[in-house]
């Protein structure tokens, strides 16, 4: 055994140095149970300089998976390379936390789950962890605390509305954004659907409505300014979820609209509302309407990682590995909203109520804590 695994400290490499990278990186220093090791990128060239940056090495996406200096992998390649390269991961030995969605389909991603039964180097289960991990910061556990506490008395519902015109006006290669795996669903969608399941627990049952406008996208900015964009996925989808609480809540996100006054996220219960934090950021304030005061308050900060940044679910992994305890943001967590997504869309279809085949466990609260 390493002397990094005898202190449960995870040796990490990085598969994917996009745009996304960055939030890892600005993290990783800040977590003592995680090591950054290596990188990898199918652009060995962007790999090696972002290597410079961050003083450790650049490998081939091969030589990462196969090196014995790597625990886990952090996965930030396209959403089309998920499972193949969490799958490979596992199979190398090693854990996984990968960027959402988990996979394109729950068909392609449930072997991903299921491989999770091998062991590492060390001996012990592998794991896999997916990314929104931002639920695990200050503004969603706090909000969820709210929740437990009574505070705004019996869950009734709750309402979500994420849109934006559309990610080609400001992402320089967006043209992911439309392909299947992406869209306003698989892009925005895992951020809120996760929360909800925090808030409230697993879904049981989905409806909807799903559909995309006729007009033309084009690259606003880099390199690609002008390129019109393929859309090969719905961009404005509807939703009414039912959760195993009894607690009905409808969700709507678009890539269609142009500007809203639209409350982003709200919970409704018998003697408050609770207004939700964006679940995109870590640690934006909580705010309760209660029915004797009839004024917006903010929540002081009472649960969640503080100053939390990407890369912090899989720190919490590693604690969890540590512990011989469950982790938070999980892969089956991170499957069944994959079901929901998928679920949504087979409704949208279909013109009918869908039946969720998958489920997964109401994750543990996390106190009020700096680092996992």
């Amino acid at each position: 055994m390493s002397a990094d695994a005898a202190t449960d400290v995870l040796r990490v490499g990085v598969i994917g140095v996009g745009v996304i990278s960055k939030q890892y990186f600005e993290s990783l220093p800040k977590l003592p149970n995680l090591k950054l090791v290596a990188v990898a990128d199918l652009n060995e060239q962007r790999a090696a300089e972002v290597a410079a940056e961050q003083g450790v090495v650049a490998r081939t996406v091969d030589e990462l998976l196969a090196s014995d200096d790597i625990d886990a992998v952090i996965n930030l390649t396209i959403p089309a390379a998920h499972v193949e390269i969490g799958l490979r991961a596992l199979a190398a030995g090693k854990h996984v936390f990968a960027e959402k969605p988990l996979g394109l389909s729950t068909e392609e991603a449930r072997p991903l789950i299921e491989a999770q039964s091998g062991t590492d180097p060390q001996g012990r289960g592998l794991r896999v962890g997916s990314a929104p991990d931002t639920v695990l910061g200050t503004g969603i556990q706090t909000a969820r605390k709210v929740v437990d506490d009574g505070t705004i008395g019996e869950v009734l519902g709750a309402a979500v509305h994420w849109s934006a015109p559309g990610h080609e006006r400001w992402h320089p290669a967006p043209a992911f954004y439309y392909q299947p795996g992406g869209g306003p669903l698989y892009d925005m969608g895992p951020y809120y659907l996760t929360s909800l399941v925090h808030l409230l627990g697993p879904v049981t049952q989905v409806s909807g409505s799903a559909r995309r406008s006729t007009r033309e996208r084009k690259i606003a900015t880099g390199p690609n300014a002008g390129q019109v964009l393929p859309v090969d996925v719905d961009t404005h989808i509807t939703a009414l979820l039912q959760h195993e609480s009894g607690v009905a809540s409808t969700v709507t996100v678009s890539f269609e609209v142009w500007g809203t006054r639209a409350p982003k996220f709200e919970v409704y219960g018998s003697q408050g509302t609770l207004a939700v934090p964006d679940p995109n950021r870590f640690s934006d304030p909580v705010e309760v309407l209660l029915a004797e005061s009839e004024e917006w308050t903010e929540v002081p900060e009472s649960a969640g990682y503080r100053d939390a940044g990407r890369g912090y679910g899989l720190a919490d992994l590693a604690a969890g590995l540590a512990a011989g305890t469950p982790h938070r943001a999980s892969g089956e967590l991170a499957f069944h909203v994959l079901d929901i997504m998928e679920s949504i869309l087979v409704a949208a279809r279909e013109k009918r109520i869908v039946e969720l085949t998958s489920t997964a466990p109401r994750p543990e609260a996390v106190p009020l804590s700096d680092t996992p």
